[in-house]
């Protein structure tokens, strides 16, 4: 019990050091160019070319979908996605461009 608390502490410590080093206009450049086929990923876009693909912005805006969230789901297959792997860099500059979409809380 105490080494799976470690491990999710890790996982979560390690997330916040990796958003610090994300660079969001490289993880907007990516999205455009790998993502954009299937997925909207620009800011307030919504339709996206393949109809079944859920827009960046839909997925920014889900209530609760945070970091980890999107590490986890970008690592997990999805059969109706491409297997597509992220180099860890990207993976952080993915994520953080997805969660700059979220306007910020009121």
């Amino acid at each position: 019990m105490k080494a799976m608390f470690l491990a999710a502490a890790t996982i979560i410590v390690g997330s916040g050091a990796a958003a610090q080093d994300a660079d969001i206009e490289a993880g907007g450049a990516y999205a455009e160019q790998v993502c954009s086929a299937c997925h909207a990923v620009l800011a307030k876009e919504t339709y996206s070319p393949l109809p079944e693909a859920t827009s960046f912005q839909q997925v920014a805006d889900t209530p609760g979908m945070t970091e980890l969230a999107l590490t986890v789901f970008l690592q997990s297959s999805h059969p109706t996605m491409p297997n597509i792997i992220l180099e860890q860099d990207d993976m952080r500059n993915v994520v953080a461009y997805i969660r700059s979409l979220k306007p910020p809380s009121e």
